[in-house]
C-alpha cells in the first residue's frame, strides 16, 4: 500500500481545485491494516465500520473513550486514548485523520517519518465511494437530518443502503419499520442495489457531505442534494462568493445525465443559477414555491407534506417532527429516495414514521416544578438560519405561550469567526424566544488573535437592542443555576449549539454535572 501511487502521501495544503478531472481512485481495503486519528467522530467511527465491512484491519486513537469508540471496540478495533506519542502499529498502510488533526500532530508526524500514506477523512470516504453509486447530501443546513432521512427510507424500501451521517439516530440502522435501537452514524449495506429501477448496479452509498474546508470535493457523487447555500465557514472561505464557488465545484462532480448524474437542488436560497451554471448532469429544483420542479406544500397544524411533480402529487405524508424546514429535508430526501429507484409509497410510509435524530429539537425529559413541568429539548444549531427555523418550529410544536409558559433558550456561538463575521444576522435569529442566556464562545480553531475580536457579551448586546430579554453566565454550573431560578411551569427550555452546551440541559434535568 505505502507505494501505491494513487494515494496521496500528505495532508492537503490548501482549497481543492476544479477535482471533476481528478482520475477516478479506489481503495481495496481487504487485507489493509487502516489507522484512524480521531476515531471516535461520527463520520470517522462510520468510516472504521465500513472499512471493518470490507475486510480492512483497522485501530485508531481519540482523546477519551465514548459510545462511539466502545462500540467499536466491540468490533474489534483497537482503540488508544494517547495521542501525545508519535506512535503508530508496526504494521500500518493507511493513516486517515478527522478534519480536526493538523499536520503537526504527533501521530501525523510518525506517519510521515514512516512515508505512510496520509489523508484526511473526506479523502477516504470519496475513494470508498468509487465503485459505488454514490448519493451525497450537501447544504449549509438541514445535511445531517437529511441524510439519516433519506437512509432510513432506501433500507424500509429494500434497497440496502450504507449510510454515514454526521449524527446518530436509533432508527438508522434497521431503518424505521422496525424497533428502534442503538443509535449510530453509520449503517453497513450492500455492495449491490437489490432492488428497484436501478437493481444491479453498484451499491448506494449515502454520505452526508460537507462543506468544510472543501471537504465535499472529494467525493464522487453519482447523484447528490444541495439543500441550501448560505455564507458560513467565513474563517475557511472569507467571502459568500467563494461559498457559491465551492457548491458549484462540488456540483461539477457529478457525472453527466447519459451516466446518471442527477442534482436536486433548493429553488431558493441556494445561489442555484450560480452553482448550477454549465453542468452536464440534470438539474431539477425543490421548493415551496410553485415554479420549483418539486412543490413542497407544508400544512403546520396537521405536519402533512404533499409532494407534487407539476400538476400531479407525486407523495404525501404526515410528519412527526414538527417545522417546514423538517418538511423540506423530508421531500427532498423522498425525491432522492426514488431517483436511487425506490417505491415513494415506502419512502413516505417512511418518512411518516422517523423521529428524528439526536441533538435535532431532541426532547431530553421534563423537570417537575410545584404546578406544572419545564420541556427541556437539546439542538445542534449553530448558524443564525438554523436557531430561527428551530426556535419557529419549537414554539409552533410546543405553544408554551397558551399555558403562560415561555421559549428559553441557552445558545453557545461556536467559533469566534462566526459570531463575529455572522453578528447581525444572530442577532435577529431570536425574535422567537422569551430569554437568551449566551455563555462563552466555544472556541475551536479560531486564532487567538480572532478570539479578541468579539465576545458572547457583544451578542447580549445587540439582543438587547432588538428588544429581546437576554444574559451572559458563565460558566455552565452558574447557567444551571440561573435556570433552576428562572423557570417555571409552562415554560420550554432548549440548549443550542455545536458545543458542549448540551450538559447544561443535563445539568438543569439533574442527569448530570454541568
Amino acid at each position: 500500500m505505502a507505494n501505491t501511487p494513487s494515494i496521496p502521501s500528505n495532508m492537503p495544503a490548501g482549497p481543492s481545485t476544479r477535482t471533476s478531472q481528478r482520475p477516478e481512485r479506489k481503495f481495496e481495503a481487504a487485507g489493509k491494516h487502516v489507522y484512524l486519528i480521531g476515531i471516535g467522530g461520527s463520520g470517522m467511527s462510520g468510516l472504521a465500520r465500513m472499512l471493518v465491512g470490507r475486510g480492512a484491519k483497522v485501530s485508531g486513537s481519540d482523546r477519551e473513550e465514548t459510545d462511539a469508540t466502545i462500540a467499536l471496540a466491540g468490533l474489534g478495533v483497537e482503540v488508544g486514548f494517547d495521542q501525545t506519542k508519535a506512535w503508530l502499529p508496526e504494521q500500518c498502510d493507511l493513516v486517515v485523520a478527522s478534519a480536526a488533526i493538523r499536520a503537526d500532530h504527533p501521530q501525523m508526524i510518525a506517519a510521515a517519518e514512516r512515508a505512510i500514506p496520509a489523508m484526511l477523512y473526506a479523502e477516504a470516504l470519496g475513494m470508498c465511494m468509487s465503485g459505488r453509486t454514490g448519493v451525497c447530501v450537501a447544504g449549509t443546513h438541514g445535511k445531517s437530518t437529511t441524510t439519516a432521512m433519506l437512509g432510513c427510507a432506501l433500507a424500509d424500501a429494500g434497497l440496502d443502503p450504507t449510510v454515514i451521517v454526521g449524527a446518530t439516530s436509533g432508527q438508522l440502522a434497521q431503518g424505521c419499520g422496525k424497533p428502534v435501537s442503538e443509535p449510530t452514524g453509520f449503517r453497513l449495506g450492500a455492495g449491490e442495489i437489490p432492488a428497484g429501477a436501478l437493481a444491479g448496479k453498484p451499491g448506494l452509498l449515502v454520505a452526508e457531505s460537507c462543506e468544510f474546508n472543501r471537504s465535499f470535493h472529494n467525493l464522487r457523487p453519482t447523484m447528490a442534494c444541495i439543500t441550501s447555500v448560505e455564507a458560513d465557514h467565513l474563517d475557511v472561505y472569507g467571502t459568500l462568493d467563494a461559498v457559491v464557488e465551492a457548491f458549484h465545484e462540488f456540483a461539477a462532480l457529478i457525472p453527466p445525465s447519459a451516466q446518471g448524474g442527477k442534482l436536486l437542488i433548493a429553488h431558493d436560497n441556494a445561489h442555484r443559477r450560480e452553482v448550477t451554471a454549465g453542468l452536464d448532469c440534470m438539474v431539477e429544483t425543490i421548493g415551496f414555491s410553485p415554479q420549483a420542479d418539486w412543490q413542497v406544500d407544508y400544512e403546520p397544524q396537521s405536519r402533512r407534506v404533499t409532494l407534487r411533480r407539476g400538476q400531479d402529487v407525486h407523495a404525501a405524508w404526515v410528519m412527526k417532527l414538527p417545522g417546514a424546514h423538517n418538511a423540506m429535508n423530508a421531500a427532498t430526501a423522498m425525491v432522492l429516495a426514488c431517483w436511487s429507484g425506490a417505491d415513494p409509497f415506502k419512502v413516505a410510509e417512511s418518512l411518516a414514521a422517523f423521529s428524528g435524530i439526536d441533538r435535532r429539537m431532541q426532547l431530553l425529559g421534563e423537570k417537575q416544578l410545584a404546578g406544572g413541568i419545564v420541556r427541556v429539548f437539546d439542538d445542534y444549531g449553530h448558524h443564525p438560519t438554523e436557531i430561527d427555523v428551530t426556535l419557529r418550529a419549537l414554539r409552533e410544536a410546543e405553544q408554551p405561550q397558551t399555558r403562560e409558559g415561555r421559549l428559553i433558550c441557552v445558545f453557545q456561538p461556536h467559533q469566534h469567526s462566526r459570531t463575529r463575521h455572522l453578528m447581525e444576522e444572530f442577532a435577529s435569529s431570536f425574535s422567537q424566544a422569551d430569554v437568551v442566556i449566551v455563555p462563552q464562545i466555544y472556541f475551536v480553531r479560531d486564532s487567538e488573535a480572532e478570539k479578541q475580536k468579539v465576545t458572547s457579551g457583544d451578542l447580549v448586546d445587540r439582543l438587547r437592542q432588538k428588544g429581546i430579554r437576554a444574559m451572559h453566565l458563565h460558566p455552565f454550573e452558574a447557567i444551571v443555576e440561573q435556570l433552576e431560578n428562572l423557570c417555571r411551569p409552562g415554560d420550554v427550555l432548549v440548549c443550542m449549539g455545536a458545543g458542549p452546551v448540551w450538559r447544561i440541559a443535563r445539568g438543569y434535568l439533574g442527569e448530570a454535572k454541568a
